[in-house]
């Protein structure tokens, strides 16, 4: 069983106040994760995937990062909402979003000890939790198209990638940049795997590599948390 609290309020360092989606497994947690966005918002996809580490004995709460720009987005996947998702990005702050994740971690720090998983945009920010904030003990991320940039910053705790081998918009010249400059993270390629890989509710949703890197993820955060 898993209880659930939709609309959790966070507030942040600078005085914002963001939305969050939370659920929590009954009886003690054995810790707690953050689970960050796609471009999407915080969508069934995401509030899915919190129930399920919920499940796992984890509590999972996903911070709203596009809170600052348009509150209570939450969009699907057709082509017309793919393009109102990626206007959205000309306006995003990584610092500013950094707060709101660093929020989201101080609200479930109770739990025990906080790991972080990432999905597109969201992977990017798990990255970027591990290297640029405290409090972390793991940090998993999912195709995200923007470590490249940040690919040579120091992670305070372990790290995996997970990355498909035919994402169109994340060439193998760019996951190969930052397996170089992290070769002591778990780096998975999965072939016939393009962007959005794990989410079930994509066209490019790949059952069989979804599986394995959410079995990857677990044990992965098993032995960290």
């Amino acid at each position: 069983m898993v209880k659930r609290m939709a609309h959790k309020k966070l507030i942040a360092k600078d005085g914002f106040q963001l939305g969050s989606y939370l659920a929590k497994p009954n009886g003690k947690p054995r810790g707690a994760i953050i689970v960050v966005q796609e471009i999407f918002g915080v969508n069934s996809h995401i509030q899915s995937l919190c129930d399920l580490l919920a499940k796992n004995g984890y509590v999972a709460i996903a911070p709203a990062v596009f809170d600052r720009i348009r509150p209570g987005f939450d969009s699907g996947y057709t082509p017309k909402e793919v393009d109102q998702a990626k206007k959205l990005m000309l306006s995003f702050n990584i610092d500013t979003a950094l707060l709101d994740l660093e929020a989201a971690r101080e609200n479930v720090a109770s739990a025990g000890n906080v790991g972080i998983v990432g999905f597109c945009l969201g992977g990017s920010l798990a990255w970027l939790a591990a290297t640029r904030l405290d409090g972390f003990v793991g940090a998993s991320s999912f195709y995200g198209g923007l470590v490249k940039q940040f690919a040579t910053e120091t992670p305070n705790c372990p790290v995996q990638f997970h990355y498909g081998a035919d994402d169109a918009s994340i060439p193998p010249e760019n996951y190969e940049e930052v397996h170089k400059h992290n070769p002591e993270a778990e780096f998975y390629l999965y072939e016939k795997a393009g962007h959005g890989f794990n989410c079930n509710e994509r066209a490019s949703y790949v059952p069989g590599s979804a599986a394995i890197a959410w079995d990857r993820t677990l044990q992965f955060f098993e032995a960290v948390i």
